[in-house]
Parts: structure tokens; C-alpha cells; sequence
């Protein structure tokens, strides 16, 4: 009798995990359907849930389970936003209760929630300003943990010590740091008294031209904010530029980089001005606070520029090869948005050049960017490669909004984004969607050996064409690949994806209760769960 008790339970507790897991690959269908993907989803299904978390439709619960990325005990959760999804019950948890649906527009509204939570313990929580403080207080700084902490926002009274140590601008030893910035400032004098401080009988014809593009280009940085209109925060400006010209003669003053000054000069500042900018009057500063926030904004340009001297070169191809590459991210990330725009004759170039050159100084509110450059400092070398993800994020706040628009209306709508009343809110949320998408593609970069794909790939292409494929097929390829690796890129799921469990001839329910009872998994991330990793 017991024995018959127990295989009724056991038959009801399969019948309900077949029922959920077919509903979770449904989710991860519409998933890969979507138009925005935020990221890595994590489903975990529980193999003996209570009753109470089967809803009527089967659909499985979830709460959003922050552990090491929780905004008030890790800095992690700034810095990625990543969304895990765990089918749990456990009442301490912060966040309870929500469904994981198909469509692309909850998943943003999960994203947001998440942002919502976490917005107010950015920069300034407390804890977050104790962590600043013990990495900067001690005799050498690690600067991997500076900028892991910086990358989520750095207190805005130390981010000119955290932005000088970030750059290398300033030594990570305390001992040696006031020594090395003295001796730069005097350098930097130096080179203003040989190449700015003379008569234009002096300089060559090019010089000049270069000159005059400066002084006519300084009065129209930022034209927004009044404080970037006093002819001594200008001649400032022009000091550092055609200082920072002459001494890279490769690429000499292009226009952009005039913009690019602009975040250094006001966080350099800050330090001997106080309130908001709309306040300051450089002429209160005596001169060698001025010449001091010159050679730090001079030499942290300086240093940023290092890592992107292709960007600014003739024809500026640096710039160009990273626009392709941000036309071939949206193409995956969101192949509707990528299509529309094609399809009205939209060249990447003609919006996305700007952004790069300019670093998105002139798409978003003044008062964002040295957030947003938080961020990009945080990044170090690798700043040019997570850009891309940055801007396809912040294209594709608008994916909705473009498909519907003409060639005509999308030039201008690029042109003039409605961001005049950002908050941090939604530079958070483009910097979370960016960064989760930029750690997927780390990942499974660092983890697959795509040779072996590619072999795989070849040895089932010569045996049936992919055109002939049946789910058997599909199946057999993608648990040899598992076999050896735990994840796989976006590609090869989507195509597996679409002859295991979206093929015509197939019903999902009927394959992915055969994929559940047969063992199969999509990537593994631990004990009954699924890892679809957006790539």
C-alpha cells in the first residue's frame, strides 16, 4: 500500500516538474526570440516543490536572489545588474513572487525592478564609501579593487584621488604619490611654456590652423552649462589641448577631444570649489590651483587617450572598426531593430561616430557623465571593447521607438535622443544591460574552444546537411559539445535551439519533457538548473 502511495507521488511529483520544466523552456524559447535580451537568465528548477508555488497556468514562481550581487553587501550587483532567477521559496529573500514570462517587455520590467532597488545605494551608501575609504587609506592601493568598487560609482569627493589612481596618473604608493604629482605639474608647465607660451612666429603654419580650430571649438564645449562659458575655463581648455596636440603629433587636435577634456576639468576642480557647477567662478582659485588642475587634466587625458590612439589618427579607423562592431552586436542582440534599420538605408556610421568619438559627452545630461566615466576609467585597457556594449545598450533603450520610424525620422531621433531628463536610474540601467552582456560574451569566450565546435559542427554537416536535420540530430550534437563544455555561445544554441525544440515537425512540451526525462541540459550551472548564455 505505502508502495503504491509512493509511486502516486512520485508519478504526480514528475507530472509537475515535466509541466514546469516544458514552461521554462517555453520562457527561454520566447527569450531567444526577443528583441532586448538583458543578459544571462538562470533557471532553477526544485525538484520537490511545494504545492503552493504551482500556479494555474504551470507557469513556475521566481524570485530574483541577489546573494553576492545585493547593491547593500557587494559591489558586484552595481557593477552587473545581472538577473538571476531562482524558483525558490525562501521568505528571506528580498524580492518574491514574480513570473518569468516569454515576452522581451517583462524581462525589462524585471531589469528595471532590479535597477529600482539597487539605485539608492550607489555611490553614496555608506558602506560603499567605508570600502573607498579602506582601499585609498592604505600605503599601497590594489587597484584591482579600486576598480572593482569604482565601476558602480565612485563618492563624488574622492573620485579626483580614485580617477588619478585609476588612470596611473598617480603611483599606488601613498609614500611616492605627492612626490610624482608635484614633479608632473611642473611638467606639465613645462610644455606649456615650449609650445603654447610663444609668439605665432614660432609655431608653423599648421600649428597655427591647429591653434585657431582650438579657440574656435572651446566656446562651443558643453554649450549647455553655463560655467564652460567663462573665457578662463576656455583658455584653460585650449591650454591642455594644444598642449596635449603638439606633444602627439600623430593624431594632432581633432574635433571631439575637446569633449573629452571636459569630465577631468570638472572633477579636477571640484576639489577647491565647492557647491553645484552652476555656482563655480574659476577666478576664485589663485593661479597655481589652476595650473595644478590643468596638469592633472592634461596628463589623465592624456593617459586615456594612450589606449585608443587609432581613434583619433588619420581617418580614425579605431573608431570605425568599433562602429561595425556595434553593427554586428545589435544584429544579435536585437536582429528586428538591426533589420529596420538596414532596411531603411541607416549607416551605423551615421549616429554611432559621433557617440565614439565623443564618448556620449554630447547624448546624455551633463550631470551623468562623470558617472557614466566612472564606469569607462574602471575598465582600464579594456574600454574600447566594453563600449560597444555600452552604446548597443543605450541604442537599443529605443528599440521600440525606432522600428517605427522612417530614414528621415530615425536621423533625427539619433540625432537628438530624449535624454534631457535622465537620471542615474537609466544610466544604470544601460551600464547593468551592457555589462551583463559584455561578461556573457567574456565567458563563453574564456570557456568554449571553438575549434572543437567548429569540428563538431563539421563532422555532423557532412554526415546530414542541416536543412535535413530531425530533433535526434540536434540532440546528439549538442550533448557531445556539453560533454566538454558547460556553456555554449548564442549562435550554436540558437541553431540546436531551433531543430531541438522549435522545429516545425516538433511540440515543445512533448521535446522538452524528452529532454528532461533523457537527462539533457542547456549549459550547466549546478544541480537542476539551465544556463542559456546570451552571447
Amino acid at each position: 500500500m505505502n508502495n503504491g502511495h509512493g509511486g502516486e507521488d512520485q508519478h504526480k511529483s514528475q507530472a509537475s516538474l515535466d509541466s514546469r520544466f516544458n514552461q521554462t523552456l517555453k520562457n527561454v524559447q520566447g527569450l531567444l526570440k526577443g528583441r532586448s535580451i538583458p543578459g544571462k537568465v538562470l533557471l532553477t528548477r526544485r525538484l520537490d516543490p511545494p504545492d503552493e508555488l504551482i500556479l494555474q497556468e504551470q507557469s513556475p514562481k521566481y524570485e530574483r536572489s541577489f546573494s553576492e550581487y545585493d547593491a547593500g553587501t557587494s559591489d558586484r550587483m552595481d557593477k552587473s545588474g545581472e538577473v538571476e532567477v531562482h524558483n525558490t521559496h525562501n521568505p528571506n529573500e528580498h524580492y518574491t513572487g514574480n513570473k518569468l514570462r516569454s515576452s522581451t517587455s517583462n524581462v525589462e520590467r524585471v531589469a528595471k525592478e532590479v535597477q529600482k532597488s539597487a539605485i539608492g545605494a550607489r555611490a553614496t551608501d555608506s558602506a560603499r564609501v567605508m570600502k573607498f575609504t579602506k582601499e585609498l587609506s592604505g600605503t599601497t592601493v590594489i587597484l584591482e579593487r579600486l576598480r572593482e568598487l569604482a565601476w558602480s560609482g565612485v563618492p563624488p569627493y574622492m573620485r579626483p584621488t580614485v580617477w588619478r589612481l585609476l588612470l596611473g596618473y598617480a603611483p599606488p604608493n601613498s609614500d611616492r604619490r605627492e612626490g610624482v604629482l608635484r614633479r608632473k605639474r611642473v611638467e606639465y608647465l613645462d610644455c606649456v611654456a615650449q609650445s603654447y607660451d610663444i609668439p605665432d612666429t614660432e609655431r608653423s603654419d599648421d600649428e597655427i590652423n591647429m591653434l585657431r580650430q582650438i579657440a574656435v571649438d572651446c566656446p562651443r564645449t558643453v554649450p549647455n552649462v553655463l560655467f564652460f562659458q567663462q573665457a578662463q575655463v576656455q583658455k584653460s581648455l585650449e591650454r591642455i589641448l594644444y598642449t596635449w596636440a603638439i606633444r602627439h603629433p600623430a593624431s594632432g587636435y581633432v574635433q571631439g577631444i575637446n569633449d573629452l577634456a571636459t569630465p577631468f576639468l570638472v572633477v579636477f576642480l571640484s576639489e577647491n570649489l565647492e557647491g553645484g557647477i552652476d555656482n563655480w567662478s574659476i577666478s576664485d582659485l589663485s593661479q597655481e590651483k589652476i595650473s595644478n588642475m590643468e596638469a592633472d587634466c592634461y596628463w589623465c587625458l592624456s593617459k586615456l587617450l594612450d589606449g585608443m590612439q587609432d581613434h583619433y589618427t588619420f581617418a580614425q579607423p579605431g573608431i570605425q572598426r568599433l562602429v561595425f562592431k556595434l553593427k554586428e552586436l545589435v544584429r544579435r542582440i536585437d536582429e528586428p531593430v538591426s533589420r529596420h534599420m538596414e532596411e531603411q538605408g541607416l549607416e551605423f556610421l551615421q549616429f554611432a561616430f559621433r557617440w565614439f568619438n565623443c564618448l556620449l559627452i554630447r547624448e546624455i545630461p551633463f550631470p551623468l557623465v562623470t558617472r557614466l566615466w566612472d564606469t569607462y576609467l574602471a575598465e582600464g585597457d579594456a574600454l574600447p571593447d566594453f563600449l560597444v556594449y555600452i552604446f548597443a545598450s543605450f541604442l537599443l533603450t529605443w528599440s521600440d521607438k525606432i522600428q517605427k520610424l522612417d530614414f528621415q525620422e530615425l536621423v533625427m531621433f539619433l540625432q537628438h535622443l530624449p535624454t534631457q531628463n535622465w537620471t542615474h536610474q537609466e544610466l544604470e540601467m544601460v551600464l547593468s544591460r551592457a555589462f551583463m552582456w559584455h561578461r556573457q560574451d567574456h565567458q563563453i569566450n574564456r570557456m568554449l574552444d571553438q575549434s572543437k565546435i567548429i569540428s563538431h559542427l563539421q563532422h555532423f554537416e557532412c554526415i546530414l546537411p542541416w536543412t535535413c536535420w530531425h530533433v535526434e540530430d540536434a540532440k546528439a550534437l549538442l550533448r557531445s559539445v556539453l560533454a566538454e563544455k558547460q556553456e555554449l555561445c548564442f549562435s550554436v544554441v540558437s541553431l540546436l535551439w531551433h531543430k531541438l525544440i522549435a522545429a516545425p515537425e516538433t511540440q515543445p512540451s512533448e521535446e522538452s519533457t524528452y529532454a528532461q526525462q533523457d537527462g539533457l541540459e542547456i549549459g550547466r550551472g549546478g544541480e537542476g538548473t539551465i544556463v542559456m548564455g546570451f552571447g
